[in-house]
C-alpha cells in the first residue's frame, strides 16, 4: 500500500474523524445518529494515519505528488 494522500488531506481526515469520535462518544449527540458518528468517525481518522484510502485506489485517484 503505497500512501495516496497529501499531508493536508491526511489533516483534514483526522481532524473529521476525531470530530465525529467526540461527538458520538461524548455524548454530544445521542440516538442513531451518535451512533453513526462512532462508527463512521474511524474510518476518516484511521485512512488520514494510515495515508492510504482504498477509494482513492479504486479510482485511481491521489492528492499526494509522490
Amino acid at each position: 500500500m503505497k500512501m495516496n494522500e497529501s499531508n493536508v488531506d491526511r489533516i483534514i481526515r483526522v481532524i473529521i474523524g476525531a470530530a465525529l469520535l467526540v461527538l458520538g462518544w461524548g455524548e454530544f449527540v445521542g440516538g442513531t445518529l451518535g451512533l453513526v458518528f462512532k462508527i463512521l468517525g474511524f474510518l476518516p481518522l484511521l485512512t488520514g494515519l494510515v495515508g492510504f484510502c482504498p477509494v482513492y485506489a479504486l479510482f485511481k485517484t491521489r492528492t499526494n505528488r509522490a
